[in-house]
């Protein structure tokens, strides 16, 4: 793979992007050839886009073949405690999380600003995934549930879905996405993280699963814990999304 920082002026947000974008192997201007995009919160130099993109691209060798050549755009963090959480009632939230709830203007930039400037700059087919961990997860499933045809395949790994007190999921009690489009994969992982967040996790997998339109997968690694999990549960994720293909 090989890559390219760009920085993206944000209306919505009011502030500069940086963006770190990984190519496939192959991928010119010149052809016509089309892919997929994986999008990556937490994207920064310094956070993950570099070993996820690795994950991508051995994923996505031919003798591997649980993805097909994909883009990967990272999008780097300005304020992530802003951008992943909607807003919350519980006081001790506010207290440690005081720039909260701003997850409603960050989807619409990605939505309207950020997906926009990607399909206009590279060849991409309309196939998007998103990969978000913890807060990233939380911010994930309130796409996936506010706005469904966002993406086409979700990875979310740890959710943050204590968040207000639960109220992400008790909003959403059949789980079944209102929308004539849903998410064809969605993949949720979780290690050993406390009966809170083991539980949610679990719940939200039943809940998903109630909805005969999407494929829900789930991977529960006892031995790796919220600071470790995230490399082998995106590998897992990505074995588990090439089962279908």
């Amino acid at each position: 793979m090989w890559g390219e920082t760009r920085t993206l002026h944000s209306a919505i947000l009011a502030e500069d992007r940086k963006l770190n974008i990984l190519m496939p192997d192959g991928y010119s201007p010149d052809s016509a050839a089309r892919y997929p995009v994986i999008y990556v919160l937490d994207g920064a130099a310094d956070e993950d886009i570099f070993h996820l993109g690795g994950l991508v691209q051995f994923a996505s060798m031919p003798w591997v073949g649980w993805l097909p050549p994909s883009i990967v755009v990272g999008i780097a963090n300005v304020d992530r405690k802003r951008d992943f959480t909607y807003p919350t009632s519980i006081a001790k939230d506010k207290a440690d999380y005081p720039t909260t709830g701003g997850s409603a203007a960050f989807l619409h930039f990605l939505s309207d600003e950020l997906m926009p400037y990607i399909d206009s700059m590279y060849h991409t087919d309309g196939e998007r995934m998103l990969i978000g961990q913890s807060l990233g997860g939380l911010l994930a499933i309130e796409a996936m549930f506010t706005q469904p045809r966002l993406f086409t395949r979700y990875l979310i790994i740890s959710p943050s879905l204590w968040w207000d007190n639960g109220s992400l999921l008790k909003g959403h009690p059949t789980g079944t996405l209102n929308s004539d489009t849903v998410p064809s994969h969605v993949y949720i992982a979780v290690g050993r993280e406390g009966s809170v967040m083991e539980g949610q996790a679990r719940r939200l997998v039943a809940m998903l699963r109630k909805d005969e339109r999407i494929r829900v997968g789930f991977g529960y690694l006892p031995q790796l814990d919220h600071a470790t999990i995230m490399h082998q549960a995106v590998m897992d994720g990505f074995r588990w999304m090439g089962s279908a293909r």
